[in-house]
Parts: C-alpha cells; structure tokens; sequence
C-alpha cells in the first residue's frame, strides 16, 4: 500500500505539473555541443513490502535529482535494469517507471531506455515497460525491430545540428543506437515444473541485421559515415576478454573493477540454445560483436549489468581467446545508479560530452558524475586511449541512510519463487 501511495502521488503531481519540452528531433546546443546523462541499474521496486524497499527508491530518486541538478544534459539515457522485475506484481509492476522519469519530467528532460534481465521477469517485460514510458511526452524509447526474439529497445535516435532547421534536408551529426540484450525470463510463461521460462540474454541475430542494414542505409542516403555511440545492459563478452586478458590498469583505464570476472551476455547458456547450468559461455553473443567491430565510426558501446564495474576500455586487438578483432571501439560501463540491487559503490551517472569539433576525430570526453558532487573518472576517448594516463578512481562506498536491512522477508502472495541471473 505504501507503494502504491507513493507512486500514485508522484504520477498525480507531475500530471498537473505539465512542464513537458516538445520531443522534437534531438540537436546540438549552439555551442557545438551535446551532453548525455547515463543512468543504469536503478533497480526499482526491491522488496516493497519491506521498510527498506520504497526507502532505497526515494533515494534512487535523490541520486537521479542531484546528479541532474549539477548538470543539465541533452539526453538521460537509462541504461537497463530499471525495475527489479522479479520483486513486482502483475498490477502494479511497471508503476514505478513513474518515479524512475519524475526527475526528467520535472526539468523538461527527454530520456531514452534500454532494458535489461531484471526488465523481463514472468510480471514485467519490456513491452509493458515501453507502454508505461509512452505516457510521458519526453519519452524517446521506441521500437524498431519486431522479430519475435528481438526484445523491445532496439532503435536509433539521430541527433541534428543547432542551425538545421528542416531535417529531412539535414544529414544527422551523430547517431544513438539502442539494443536490447534482453535476460531474465519470459513474461507470464513457465515450465511444467513451475519454474519461469529464461529469456536469452544477448542482442538477438535479427537486431544485428537490422542495425547493419539500416547503418548502411545511413551511409548510402547521406552519403559519408556518421559517428556514433551505442548502448546496451548487458556487457559483450569482449569487455570479459578485455579484463580478463590485458588486464584493466588502474590508469590507462580508470574505474573501479570489482565485478571480476565480469558477467557477458550468452553467460550461462550453451551454443545449442540449451540454459540447464552446464555451460558457461554460449558465443551468440559473436554476431553482435563483429558487427560493432566493423561499423566505421561507432565511437563507444556503454553498458551496465556490472555494478561494481566503471572502466573504458579502447578494443583494438585480437584478444586471447577470441575469433573477432575489435577495430578500436571503446567499451564502457557507467556507475551504478540506484540503491537497488547489490553493491554499495557511490552512486553516480557516467556523463558523454560530444562536441562537433571533437567528432571530426571520433573522439568523445566522458566521466563519472558522482551524488556526492564530485566527478572521477575523466579520461578522452581518442586514438590514444589506453596508452595515455589517468588519476585512478578511488573505490567509495555509500549506504541508504533511512534503510533498516535488519529485517528481511519472504514476497508475500506469491506461489512460485526463482532467482534472476546476476546484475
């Protein structure tokens, strides 16, 4: 019930509120510049039958209010794992997409979402999640790929220039691709035995297509390459290569590594499609991999999934162990954003700073903004990314100050129980 009052009067008070922004096509600031917020892992929901459920939401909400309120950005990006699906109701499971985007709506903010396995649970999935969102006029999230398998949050959103006036005349500056790594377990379906069906937790095969057909399109309709980024929940296994192979150095890739090994998409599934536990590594998440590696210009993919994970990491060799090459595309994972889920790293949003002047050499400025005020983590995503030296990221913690984890009890009225994959 204290759920349920609190949702519901946040939707009432930004419903009469209104300060909505026109959700045009998204454009660089006047200054040659556009800056994007990522938050990821917020974890909505946890046990809200509990004292310390709701407790960690509104501060989650605190997180998303004081890391925009240091500084505005063009774009919020939630990065997956907005809910903790397996913890909600068939009634109210995606209510809470409602205090998730209250920060946003109040600043006249448009954000655009990715899903992840804590997003497809047997009450939740990402169709109702997108159904919730679109509610909002500052919603960006959309579909663009119908297979089956696909998911839900696959699709692009192309950023204009500041004079361009009439865009179907504009060749867009920069592109921002959205895929759906999708995990978890299928909505409202479960085996003979009772236990939920799982949901493969990889970019599907027909998104692969799908973004290299339409990249190429791009190409061919405007002309020349655009630069772009990329986001995803779940982390390719070339980011557990990259780890597990070179090594993350402290400098040369600043961030907290805590999450070692990392947990891949395909983790836990067997090349045959079979998820019984026996294998650790499938490889469907290949397809994905070479096509990333071989798009000119995709300057970044960011993940989350990982929460005690906040490195970069330039993907420019054959790493041991691997059959595809990266081609130079850093990959990257944020800060953990919400008091939801595990971990008690300090809370934070990674921040993408892309200038046009800064575009002509595929490179982009990025840091971690912390709910503490402080930034870390500032490095520049050029050509020499990897090789350059950074300040390391200090390891801080933070715990939920109104939260009593002293009590800790069973979902009540539920008659079928399971455990999510990790992140």
């Amino acid at each position: 019930m204290l759920r349920q009052s609190l949702v519901g009067s946040l939707f009432v008070g930004l419903s009469c509120q209104m300060p909505f922004q026109y959700t045009g096509p998204l454009r660089f600031k006047s200054d040659g510049t556009f800056q994007l917020s990522i938050f990821e892992d917020l974890h909505f929901g946890e046990n809200a039958w509990d004292q310390w459920g709701p407790q960690q939401d509104i501060n989650s909400v605190q997180v998303l209010n004081k890391v925009l309120d240091f500084d505005t950005p063009d774009l919020v990006v939630l990065n997956g794992d907005l809910i903790t699906g397996e913890n909600t109701y068939l009634e109210n499971s995606t209510d809470y997409i409602d205090m998730i985007v209250g920060p946003m709506v109040e600043r006249g903010l448009s954000w655009a979402s990715t899903y992840g396995n804590h997003d497809y649970q047997v009450n939740v999935t990402g169709k109702t999640i997108l159904e919730r969102e679109k509610r909002w006029p500052n919603a960006r999230t959309t579909q663009m790929v119908f297979a089956p398998d696909a998911g839900v949050s696959n699709y692009y959103l192309p950023v204009y220039g500041a004079n361009c006036t009439y865009y179907e005349r504009c060749a867009p500056e920069l592109l921002l691709w959205f895929f759906d790594s999708r995990g978890g377990f299928r909505y409202q379906e479960w085996n003979e035995d009772g236990s939920p069906i799982g949901h493969p937790n990889w970019v599907d095969t027909s998104v692969v297509d799908w973004f290299s057909q339409t990249n190429a399109k791009l190409v061919h309709k405007y002309g020349r390459m655009i630069p772009s980024l990329a986001f995803t929940h779940i982390p390719s296994y070339a980011s557990l290569a990259l780890q597990a192979g070179p090594g993350v150095d402290a400098n040369r890739q600043p961030g907290i590594n805590d999450d070692y090994p990392l947990a891949p998409q395909a983790q836990g599934w067997c090349s045959d499609g079979r998820n019984d536990g026996s294998c650790s590594y499938g490889g469907q998440d290949i397809p994905f991999m070479k096509a990333i590696s071989e798009t000119p210009g995709l300057m970044a993919l960011f993940s989350g999934h990982d929460h005690g994970a906040t490195w970069c990491y330039k993907w420019d060799t054959l790493v041991p162990g691997m059959t595809v090459q990266g081609n130079g595309i850093n990959l990257c994972f944020g800060q953990h954003s919400g008091y939801g889920g595990y971990g008690n790293w300090i809370r934070g949003a990674r921040q993408v700073l892309v200038s046009r002047e800064m575009l002509q050499d595929l490179a982009v400025d990025t840091w971690i903004q912390l709910e503490s005020g402080d930034t870390v983590g500032s490095v520049t995503l050029n050509t020499t990314y990897n090789q350059d030296s950074y300040p390391a990221t200090p390891n801080d913690k933070t715990y939920c100050p109104t939260c009593n984890y002293t009590v800790i009890t069973p979902q009540p009225g539920t008659k079928r129980s399971h455990s999510s994959d990790l992140g």
